[in-house]
């Protein structure tokens, strides 16, 4: 198989936003614009708050504490002084009621969405605090290490207190940002994922998308779900987090550093974009390679899941030795794929080592000559070594993070993919042409010139067939095995639909299927019992009745916990046992048709005929699959 070529493009572009869009704004034609301007808006509102909390937190300070603000903070309060005498507070006024009068208009469409607008608003200003107080450091260190240079203990003391105030402010500033920033990708996750799963279970995706079949386009739909989810929302929260960061960085530090050396700046300009280039070029080539990995170890883990479920099976048929095999292919495809994944990320790690280390010299190369002749003072050397650090790191986001970036869009892509799927996850409007069953709500069940063929295949295993089942006339299907006998119950449950003709058939709330193995749900006895009706409001003597009828009359009393005790049923029970709690479900549930498939295998032919009178008792038509001569007896039909 070709692996497919990945790119940052405008495909990707548009998975990414059917993905991250609608937590924050509905996901409608032309709203994506909207959704971008709306945190461009959200972005001023925080902008124009911290310059009105910066400018009173300023003159509060200077109203308490004027003569350590006279000494220590002579430029800030001059800066604050000559912005009020500015048009910028009317201007931050201006666009504060402006950007809340936005949001006000759009209210209809953020309805129940205010929380995580709200945690987002917090978390752009808690950004902008931090890398205020970073400013501040800045200034702090070259004061700090001017005083040391003059043996001034008078400024250095002074400084050293600033220091310790930024550092008691910034701790819990900094944790709190973390939480917001942690609690915000969580409560995503949360709905993103509840999202999903509605899809998954709606139109039966998860039995469309099904890793079992070959045909499936998606794989691994389980690992999209929760791992590519969880991915997403944390990894997306930190690059929008991070961008922004790395612009208040590149806007703030720049001019600090420009102020010292304008050479300086543009040569940080030049380097970075020589590192973001290779950066680019390399890590096109790991996007693949990450995406591969993810589905070779999504396959891996599958294959040991698979034998988990079938342990019982394997250990009958004796064959660990072909398991093992297979395990062990999955799992050197997914070494072989890691191995070529560690060269390249070697080969990046290389790079951003070279890269990094090699920065630590360029500020002292230019501002040590500036030093030496007279031209910069000594703290200068500091706060330029680390505003050129702030700024590098700032433009060189792509460079340092291209490791994550590739596992980013390679998740983007396999959750784009899956997302659309949900949309046609039968393939209908990929394949219109295609001939179609068609299914009405009707009653009684009826099949009108049927013609039956298995998914993707142009196999016909059932032709132009017509039957109708009137209420207790019952229907028994015999024939061959591989004849279709079970494919027909698919098409009548609506799961297969390859063919042509029409089948007639109540609402499913008024059918219940039982397949030759029942599943066996998660859960206590009772919902055992009443699946998949679990909202059945009846008393525990009354399901003792009814295990009573089916012959497990002793089944409550085997645990102690009784109707509510919880057990691996699939283990605890035989498969005549669970044959019968399935014939315990339809008791309950009272369904007006019944469909059996091998339903009574596991069951001696007494305990057969118990049940089938029970139903025929309890007035429910059924449909039944088998081979047995003595089912005969209870079927007025016979196909």
């Amino acid at each position: 198989m070709t692996k497919p070529r990945f790119q940052f493009n405008k495909k990707l572009w548009q998975r990414f936003i059917e993905s991250a869009q609608p937590y924050f704004f509905p996901v409608e034609r032309r709203q994506t614009w909207v959704f971008l301007g709306l945190i461009v808006v959200l972005l001023i509102t925080v902008v124009s708050f911290t310059f009105f909390l910066v400018v009173g937190l300023t003159l509060l300070g200077k109203a308490i504490f004027p003569d350590f603000f006279g000494q220590a903070a002579k430029g800030l309060i001059q800066n604050v002084d000559n912005l009020l005498a500015s048009p910028a507070p009317y201007i931050f006024l201006v666009l504060f009621v402006g950007c809340s009068l936005i949001f006000a208009s759009q209210r209809h469409k953020l309805r129940q969405r205010w929380c995580q607008w709200s945690l987002l608003g917090v978390l752009l200003f808690l950004l902008f605090t931090v890398n205020g107080l970073n400013v501040i450091l800045s200034f702090a260190f070259r004061l700090i290490d001017n005083a040391l240079n003059e043996k001034n203990q008078d400024i250095f003391w002074q400084n050293m207190i600033i220091y310790g105030i930024v550092l008691v402010l910034a701790i819990p500033i900094i944790v709190a940002y973390r939480y917001v920033r942690q609690k915000l990708g969580l409560l995503w996750r949360e709905w993103l994922t509840k999202h999903f799963l509605n899809r998954y279970f709606t139109q039966r995706a998860y039995y469309e998308l099904d890793s079992n079949s070959i045909h499936t386009a998606i794989d691994n739909p389980d690992q999209r779900i929760t791992q590519d989810i969880k991915s997403f929302t944390s990894v997306t929260l930190d690059f929008l987090l991070d961008i922004l960061d790395s612009i208040l960085t590149l806007f703030s530090f720049s001019a600090i550093l420009y102020g010292i050396s304008k050479t300086l700046t543009w040569g940080l300009l030049g380097y970075a974009i020589f590192g973001t280039t290779i950066a680019v070029v390399v890590g096109t080539r790991l996007i693949s390679i990450n995406y591969e990995q993810l589905r070779l170890e999504a396959n891996f883990r599958y294959n040991m899941v698979r034998v988990r479920d079938n342990a019982e099976s394997i250990a009958f048929y004796r064959g660990e030795g072909l398991e093992q095999g297979q395990v062990i292919d999955r799992l050197m495809d997914a070494v072989r794929n890691f191995d070529l994944l560690i060269i390249w990320q070697s080969i990046i790690v290389l790079f951003q080592l070279g890269y990094n280390y090699f920065t630590r010299l360029i500020p002292y190369l230019i501002i040590a000559p500036l030093y030496f002749v007279g031209e910069a003072d000594f703290g200068s050397i500091g706060q330029a070594s680390f505003a050129f650090s702030m700024v590098l790191s700032a433009l060189s986001l792509i460079t340092n993070q291209i490791q994550n970036i590739t596992q980013f869009a390679a998740s983007i892509k396999r959750l784009g993919e899956f997302y659309e799927s949900l949309d046609d996850p039968s393939g209908e409007k990929q394949h219109p042409k295609s001939s179609r069953i068609l299914t009405q709500i009707n009653d009684p069940v009826s099949l009108e010139n049927l013609t039956l063929q298995p998914p993707n295949s142009p196999r016909i295993l059932i032709e132009n067939l017509s039957v109708m089942i009137n209420p207790n006339e019952n229907l028994l299907i015999m024939g061959a095995s591989g004849s279709g006998k079970s494919s027909l119950l698919r098409a009548i449950a609506g799961l297969w639909n390859s063919g042509s003709g029409t089948i007639y058939r109540p609402n499913l709330e008024d059918l219940l299927f039982l397949p030759q193995r029942p599943y066996m749900i998660l859960g206590t006895l009772k919902e055992q019992l009443l699946y998949p009706n679990p909202d059945n409001q009846v008393s525990d003597d009354y399901l003792q009745q009814v295990l009573e009828t089916v012959n497990l009359a002793n089944l409550a009393e085997r645990f102690p916990d009784g109707f509510n005790a919880q057990e691996n049923w699939e283990n605890v029970l035989s498969l005549g046992e669970q044959q019968r709690v399935a014939f315990a479900r339809i008791l309950i549930s009272q369904p007006r048709y019944a469909i059996l498939d091998e339903a009574t295998s596991a069951l001696d032919v007494n305990n057969e005929q118990f049940l089938y009178e029970k139903l025929t008792h309890q007035g429910t038509t059924y449909i039944s699959v088998g081979h047995r001569p003595t089912l005969t007896e209870y079927h007025q039909q016979l196909l």
